[in-house]
């Protein structure tokens, strides 16, 4: 049988659960550190905890390695945690927007990025949002962010706990069924008040493209001129609940209407 017989004979086996997202969804990627609890607990204790700025960094080059070398158009990248967040351009049409290739490869390139960086096995797995509305969009982001400072205020309150001698089932325990106003009355007992703590502890970091201005030479008459180049720009700040809803969503507005008018 010759290798052109072969492959009819054999591709539908290899694409029968292909699928493309239609045109007219917007598509987001989520992608989650896996065992990154024994990672980061067991085999790099030096972090310090709940958050460290090296890990935060790490996550922050991994989401803009996926947004810049990997061949997708992503208009607002969002990472908290283990977790990366990206949106994609509405009118994206990579791999013919077929599911599965868009989880590959990103979950191959980000788990290759980030174990470079924290020079240790690092895996992320991936899946793909559909949704049908700028509306949802933003949603989707309000809801990681609220996510973020949810997770972020029982991490403090579990360190605070075993900081105190508590032990992990003692820790776990105190907190099972904690109401959140309790757990900011724990926290605050600590010595801790959670309003004070940085912002992208709390809500995450955002990612957009940005351009900037840079001094560059003009190749015909030598002289100094300012180039404009674009760039990632990171935010530690990001606003409160629907305010990045807003945020996520305008961005979304810009590259749709930047798309329309390159067209």
């Amino acid at each position: 049988m010759r290798v052109d017989e072969l492959e009819a004979r054999l591709r539908p086996y290899e694409t029968a659960s292909d699928r493309c997202v239609p045109p007219g969804f917007f598509m987001v990627a989520r992608l989650d550190g896996r065992g990154f609890t024994r990672l980061t607990k067991e085999r790099r204790a030096d972090f310090e905890r709940p958050f460290d700025e090296r890990f935060r960094d790490m996550m922050v080059a991994t989401a803009q390695h996926l947004m810049s070398s990997c061949g997708f158009t992503v208009v607002h990248g969002y990472t908290q945690s283990d977790e990366i967040s990206l949106l994609f351009h509405p009118r994206e049409r990579a791999f013919g927007r077929k599911l599965r290739k868009f989880v590959s490869v990103l979950a191959g390139e980000a788990s290759a990025r980030f174990s470079l960086l924290i020079g240790d096995h690092g895996v992320f797995d991936c899946r793909i949002s559909e949704l049908p509305s700028p509306e949802l969009v933003g949603e989707y982001f309000r809801w990681r962010s609220e996510d973020a400072a949810r997770n972020a205020l029982g991490a403090h309150c579990y360190w605070a706990l075993r900081k105190a001698g508590k032990t992990e089932a003692e820790a776990t325990a105190a907190l099972s069924g904690l109401a959140q106003d309790a757990k900011h009355e724990l926290l605050f007992g600590a010595g801790t008040n959670f309003n004070d703590l940085p912002a992208w502890q709390k809500r995450g970091v955002g990612l957009a493209w940005e351009a900037y201005n840079k001094d560059a030479t003009h190749p015909r008459t030598g002289e100094l001129v300012q180039a404009v180049r674009r760039r990632i720009g990171v935010d530690y700040e990001l606003p409160l609940r629907e305010a990045y809803a807003e945020l996520v969503r305008a961005r979304l507005a810009e590259a749709l209407a930047a798309a329309d008018d390159g067209a």
